[in-house]
């Protein structure tokens, strides 16, 4: 990844998606060249001189200051996140050449017991490049019950949650709301590339997305950030049916751009029963209540419908 050409072509899309009006500058109607801001409107709202934003945007200047670069995001309009992976991709950029050695991830036994913890609710460990590193029972049955349940603690074999959102097929199925959970999904990988611009494995993710999925290399091209917060999807489960779930996300402080995303619903709805009736069916036979192993083997599908 060019850290110096990711940033001026962060600075160049986001300048081309606002127009005069939007920046409080008069629109005298004239025919534009380009889409969006000129470089020397936006030099002017950000108080720095033509030149040194043009140099900035070409990549030659590589040594903004943090108030410059604040100056610039106020004049983009650019929220929080944004603003921050503007200082990541200039932080990225003053490093030059020098590399940062990345350790390999995994789940530690802290982050396992918080797992457990959370009981029936399904929880996955997700690693700076969305890789799967551990997974409850429940998150398991939730969000890859097609794959074998073992293979997070298979390094080669990881799953990655934006591989499965965008070329696996079950996965595309589990959200009703599927292009905006993959829009979710660009986001953050475009965050983690201003954080870890040294990791050659995120690299090789995007590229191979942006190969396989033509929706994918169409929305990594629109430059949005995304934090890993909270959001609500519908989701259509081939055991349980139809739900309405809150995705959560919870920061590990001992880990380094790890996180644990945990699945919840609405107490007393159809998506909270049916949750309940997911940890049900993926629990051993001997801990399902009023179940012997003999009557598990031959159960079918559960249904139910979200409220």
């Amino acid at each position: 990844m060019n850290k110096t050409v990711r940033l001026g072509e962060f600075l160049q899309i986001r300048r081309s998606l606002l127009q005069p009006a939007d920046v409080g500058l008069p629109d005298f109607g004239e025919r534009r060249r380009v889409p969006g801001l000129r470089r020397d409107e936006l030099a002017q709202l950000a108080g720095v001189s033509l030149s040194y934003y043009t140099r900035l945007e070409q990549g030659v200047s590589l040594n903004a200051s943090p108030e410059v670069l604040d100056a610039l995001a106020r004049a983009l309009g650019l929220d929080e996140v944004e603003q921050a992976h503007l200082h990541d991709l200039a932080h990225a950029t003053r490093r030059g050449s020098k590399r940062r050695r990345l350790a390999p991830e995994s789940a530690d036994d802290t982050a396992r017991q918080l797992l457990e913890a959370f009981g029936d609710a399904p929880a996955v460990v997700l690693g700076r490049r969305s890789d799967v590193l551990a997974w409850n029972r429940t998150g398991h049955a939730l969000f890859a019950g097609h794959l074998d349940s073992y293979i997070p603690d298979q390094p080669d074999q990881r799953p990655n949650m934006a591989r499965l959102v965008f070329l696996d097929a079950h996965t595309r199925d589990l959200f009703v709301d599927w292009p905006r959970k993959a829009r979710a999904v660009v986001g953050k990988l475009r965050l983690a590339a201003g954080q870890y611009p040294d990791d050659p494995m995120l690299a090789v993710l995007i590229g191979e997305l942006t190969m396989k999925s033509a929706e994918f290399a169409t929305m990594w091209s629109e430059n949005r950030v995304r934090n890993w917060d909270i959001a609500a999807y519908r989701m259509r489960h081939p055991l349980v049916g139809r739900m309405h779930l809150n995705l959560q996300t919870l920061t590990t402080p001992q880990q380094s751009g790890q996180r644990i995303v945990v699945a919840t619903a609405e107490a007393g709805s159809g998506s909270q029963a049916a949750l309940r009736l997911l940890a049900q069916a993926g629990a051993p036979a001997d801990r399902q209540p009023g179940r012997h192993s003999s009557e598990a083997a031959g159960s079918g599908h559960l249904q139910t419908s979200a409220s």
